[in-house]
């Protein structure tokens, strides 16, 4: 291996943690090590299974759960919200709705930072930018008084319309820094997220605030750890919006790092759909507990600007939309008090994990229902995982006998109802956006994505499955396929048709110009920067809005008005070419470009043939008796083969079933596409 140009991209997962190598001749290095306590312990541990010298390494990117589990599991550091006097409770407040509409007594999840946690001071801007109430500093010195008393290491600053003038929040802020040192991490709503609804900007920030503690020292330490092992580079942090940034900028904006891995597996799927020709793509990764899934329409993928970890708490930093169900090798089957089959969201995780680890676990899995069907043998991950069939059939067992089914009625159903949860989520993504299936093409991808890609694709009418190369690493393969990137807005209120163009071109510029700034903090040569434009419409009277992408010079904004009506009638089916449409919000996106891995082609052997290593008796849905399949090593199979189902391929980190009826060819990439049959 030339290790003067190898590429480093690591996945910190709950479970494992995935690295991928590339080194400048294109060979690809895939490991997975078990993931630890403190994530930068598992990345040092991955590197070195791989055989990489960090002094060797010339671009490192790193896709982290570090900020998705805090939030998840609300392990918060010491912190505090300073506000308008008359807002303290904006965020129980929210949009006064509730998750479940039709039960009142369900409570909603509590606010990050706790009510007395939460102080207000005198001040008040109108949403003109003008001052109705001064600024109390007397108040503000109190406020820090009692804040450095209890020992707080972040604090939110969020003030009322502050998104037009942040003037009293930076004099907060500049307060709370002189009293509380440079040690507490101290945000503003203004620059975090200038957005006219409090709710939505006070949630941000807040998440921002108490994500801050946790991710400068991880992004210190990770950055420090990296150094002292010889490399010279900056590490660079993958963020939900599909970018990365460096440690410095991951510091000011840590909620960005929430979701990290998902999009970096949306980023991969769209990837590898695009070698095979497909610019439509649905990906599906599924794991040991999840399932996520994302969609690109024509290579671009879907995003969204409000998202949470917790319903309720919305992050409002542009994002890779991802659908997640509880989905997974490890869902759990269970019968409702109606006596119905269902599947997840419960898993039984990696530890216990599934009744044929031994590990403990008792209850029924969709791993258990796999291997009862003989699509999982006795062992993953290339024998360091042991599987008992005879633990999965006592497991499946309870739900067979109350259902009055045998064993493979009670594991195929199993499977049926898990396919049936993942293609309704599917659905959700797609044809609920206006989206026909038909015309995609499903990536499937984690150790247990192309084990149920196919049946999923079947249900959906999917015409081809494209499994990755290296299916359990798909993610970590994303890390290193993205560019620095930030988003920059800035509210701008005015009607579309009779807006000013030389005041929208000021904004912009205005805006490019903090983009700018950002990707030279992050160290990004002039050249290398790109800069495109958004602006966010929506029907007067709305709130609601969408982006529209524009040239780099608006002459007219009547094209950006209809592709307004296209995507709003797309995305809702209806359009009203003859009502006012407003201008919401002005977005730049700031690119810092960085090198692209090139993954080389290989020489297709138009006679290639493969000889299975045996054979094995697999149950399909819509057999009335298992059929004798041949079992093949994705390793053995060449550029250029076709395979007739039913095949079961297995490596390292993962199985691919090819059901009877359908076919799969190797493709010049190594890629496996799946073409579904009549059947």
């Amino acid at each position: 291996m030339d290790r003067s140009r190898v590429r480093l991209a690591i996945d910190v997962g709950g479970t494992f943690t995935d690295i991928f190598v590339l080194d400048s001749n294109g060979k690809q290095t895939v490991a997975k090590v078990p993931s630890t306590p403190n994530p930068i312990d598992a990345i040092m541990n991955g590197a070195a299974a791989a055989n990489v010298e960090w002094r060797d390494v010339e671009l490192f990117t790193h896709g982290t759960t570090t900020a998705t589990n805090a939030l998840i599991t609300r392990n918060f550091k010491p912190a505090a919200m300073v506000t308008t006097k008359g807002f303290r409770d904006v965020l129980e407040i929210g949009r006064a709705t509730r998750e479940d509409p039709w039960d009142a007594y369900k409570e909603g999840s509590p606010p990050y930072v706790r009510r007395r946690d939460r102080f207000a001071v005198t001040e008040r801007i109108n949403y003109r930018g003008e001052v109705i109430e001064p600024f109390n500093e007397d108040e503000a010195r109190e406020v820090a008084r009692i804040l450095k008393k209890r020992g707080v290491s972040a604090v939110a600053v969020c003030f009322i319309n502050a998104y037009i003038n942040g003037a009293h929040e930076r004099r907060m802020a500049d307060i709370l820094a002189e009293v509380l040192g440079p040690d507490v991490a101290i945000t503003t709503s203004h620059e975090t997220h200038p957005e006219i609804f409090e709710d939505d900007r006070f949630s941000t920030t807040v998440a921002n605030t108490i994500l801050a503690p946790i991710i400068r020292p991880y992004a210190r330490d990770l950055d420090r750890r990296t150094t002292e092992a010889g490399y010279e580079a900056d590490v660079l942090l993958l963020h939900s919006g599909g970018g990365v940034m460096t440690p410095a900028n991951a510091e000011k904006y840590a909620a960005r790092l929430a979701a990290s891995g998902i999009a970096a597996g949306a980023i991969a799927s769209r990837y590898f759909a695009g070698l095979c020709g497909y610019q439509n793509a649905i990906g599906l990764d599924m794991g040991g507990t999840s399932a996520d899934i994302s969609l690109a329409e024509n290579g671009n993928l879907r995003m969204t600007d409000k998202w949470e970890v917790e319903w309720g708490h919305p992050i409002c930093f542009p994002s890779i939309e991802v659908l997640t169900i509880g989905a997974g090798g490890g869902s759990i089957s269970w019968l409702d008090k109606a006596g119905a089959l269902r599947n997840g969201p419960q898993s039984a995780g990696s530890v216990p994990g599934p009744a044929c680890y031994k590990a403990g676990g008792t209850e029924p899995t969709n791993t258990d229902a796999n291997i009862i069907l003989g699509r999982v043998g006795g062992e993953l991950a290339g024998g360091a995982k042991k599987l008992d069939r005879d633990a999965a059939v006592t497991a499946m067992k309870k739900i067979a006998a109350p259902l009055g089914l045998n064993l493979i009625e009670a594991s195929l159903a199993t499977l049926r109802v898990a396919n049936a949860n993942m293609a309704d989520a599917v659905r959700l993504i797609s044809i609920a956006r206006g989206h026909d299936p038909r015309d995609f093409a499903l990536v499937a991808f984690g150790g247990a994505g192309p084990l149920h890609g196919a049946d999923i694709a079947r249900e959906l009418n999917i015409p081809v499955v494209v499994v990755p190369p290296n299916p359990g690493v798909t993610s970590a393969v994303g890390c290193v396929l993205v560019d620095v990137q930030h988003d920059v807005t800035q509210m701008f209120f005015k009607d579309a048709a009779q807006a000013d163009l030389a005041d929208i071109e000021a904004s912009f510029r205005k805006i490019e110009a903090e983009g700018r700034a950002r990707l030279e903090h992050d160290g990004v040569a002039e050249k290398d920067m790109t800069f495109q434009r958004f602006v966010d419409m929506r029907y007067r009277g709305q709130w609601r809005s969408l982006a529209v992408p524009v040239a780099s010079q608006i002459k007219s904004m009547d094209e950006a008005i209809a592709i307004f009506h296209d995507e709003y009638d797309k995305l809702h089916n209806f359009r009203r070419d003859d009502f006012p449409v407003e201008i919401y919000r002005l977005t730049v996106r700031a690119v810092g470009v960085t090198p692209k891995p090139s993954f080389p082609k290989v020489k297709i052997d138009k006679n290639a043939q493969a000889k299975p290593k045996g054979t094995r008796e697999v149950w399909f849905h819509g057999q009335t008796k298992a059929l004798t399949t041949n079992l093949y090593d994705r390793g053995d199979l060449p550029a250029g083969i076709t395979i007739k189902g039913p095949a079961i391929i297995d490596q390292l980190d993962s199985t691919t079933v090819v059901p009877p009826g359908d076919t799969a060819h190797v493709d010049e990439w190594l890629n496996i596409q799946i073409k579904l049959g009549a059947a």
